[in-house]
């Protein structure tokens, strides 16, 4: 085998095609978090504007959104087992780009609950599930790497994209908006998809066809669902997501009586910025290490900073302290993925990597509403906060909870 050949089949080169693969789930991770994810606090603002409704009408929605979303993406791996990865991104950008141009259309409640169930078809079909999905055809060894590094694009729709979707409200109303998104995603993704996105190597299509002769997708779910080794996974990051989706949310209110509303969105730019800082450095060494041991000392770096936030008023520990609980974001939705690739069966990938998406997506559904509901309740946000760092802490201890996986990697 010569160089040329190598390159094109050895992970580690730069030549490989898979780093290609990368680049597009990255701009797919930007547009998906952007108008699926970070989004949705734009179309609340942005529609109580225009229609006058209630907050909590179109907070109600959005839960429903997450919720008809985690009951899609446990079935992506069969998505893309029958169409194929190209046509499965198409599928889910297509699905994301008329629901967000209806949104700027929409006169009615009632149409805003039909179109985000086409958005929750289109979030499924372009975030964390498709990606994992994808990457794991044409990745095995470095699997965690290109994950972390494709996944920086969901920190990248944060902190890019929404900006420039409140700017585009501003210049040309929310419809105009919704449709200039569009046409940028357009744009940018269905070539890269088109070109890029072909047949996996030839060591997929042997994995694949393990899978094709594996057991159903529905044993798989069951035996995972009765294993403690993938239980306290699960429950752990659905935990620790719940925690660190419901204080991002409520972070701003928090943070604006006490340095102020300028600087308050500074701390969470400076959050998301630490985010991809922490991906891109986990994504370096993360295949060697102990990849419990790192999501549990990333859960309790993300409770030491809420009880930073909570007890310090100053504006050097605030920020130290967004930095800390940021520099964990990204991890904790990468890490699932690589856990199941390491310790279950590769031919259970996709269906487990999808399940345990699906059934994070529905827990952390109901951060925002508990952590608002919590503090209307006692009247601060040190409840609800000190709630969340509980959380963490139970998530850091049921994480190192191994069990024996029944359905072990080969």
């Amino acid at each position: 085998m010569d160089a040329t050949s190598q390159g094109q089949t050895n992970e580690a080169s730069i030549r490989y095609e898979g780093w290609r693969i990368v680049g597009v789930c990255f701009v797919l991770a930007t547009f998906g978090w952007a108008l699926g994810f970070y989004g949705q606090s734009v179309y609340l603002a942005e529609l109580q504007r225009v229609h006058g409704w209630p907050a909590s009408t179109i907070a109600t929605a959005t839960t429903f959104f997450y919720l008809v979303g985690a009951l899609l993406v446990a079935f992506v791996s069969e998505a893309m087992r029958a169409l194929g990865p190209r046509n499965t991104l198409l599928a889910g950008v297509g699905m994301l780009s008329i629901a967000t141009v209806l949104l700027g259309q929409i006169t009615a409640p009632w149409q805003l609950y039909a179109v985000n169930v086409l958005l929750a078809f289109g979030w499924a079909g372009t975030s964390l599930g498709a990606i994992t999905n994808t990457l794991g055809m044409w990745f095995d060894r470095k699997r965690g790497m290109a994950i972390s590094l494709a996944l920086n694009g969901a920190s990248f729709g944060g902190i890019v994209g929404v900006p420039l979707l409140v700017a585009a409200s501003n210049a040309f109303g929310f419809a105009g908006a919704t449709m200039a998104a569009v046409g940028a995603m357009l744009l940018l993704l269905l070539p890269v998809i088109l070109i890029f996105v072909g047949h996996p190597p030839h060591r997929a299509a042997v994995v694949n066809s393990a899978v094709a002769n594996a057991p159903s997708s529905t044993r798989f779910r069951a035996e995972a669902m009765r294993d403690l080794a993938f239980i306290s996974v699960t429950i752990a990051f659905a935990f620790g997501l719940f925690a660190q989706v419901g204080f991002i949310v409520h972070l701003i209110s928090f943070l604006d009586p006490v340095i102020g509303r300028e600087r308050a969105a500074a701390a969470v730019s400076l959050m998301t910025i630490m985010a991809v800082v922490g991906r891109v450095l986990f994504s370096t060494v993360i295949d060697r290490l102990n990849q419990r041991l790192a999501a549990a000392f990333s859960f309790l770096s993300q409770a030491v900073a809420l009880a930073i936030v909570i007890n310090f008023h100053s504006d050097a520990l605030i920020f130290l302290a967004c930095a800390l609980f940021g520099f964990s974001v990204g991890n904790l939705i990468t890490l699932p993925a690589l856990i199941v690739q390491r310790e279950f069966d590769p031919r259970a990938f996709g269906v487990l990597v999808s399940l345990i998406t699906s059934v994070t997506q529905v827990t952390y559904a109901f951060g925002p509403g508990i952590v608002g509901w919590l503090k209307d309740i006692s009247g601060s946000y040190s409840v609800p906060f000190y709630s969340c760092m509980a959380l963490q802490v139970i998530a850091a201890v049921m994480i190192m909870v191994r069990g024996a996986a029944k359905t072990p990697r080969s």
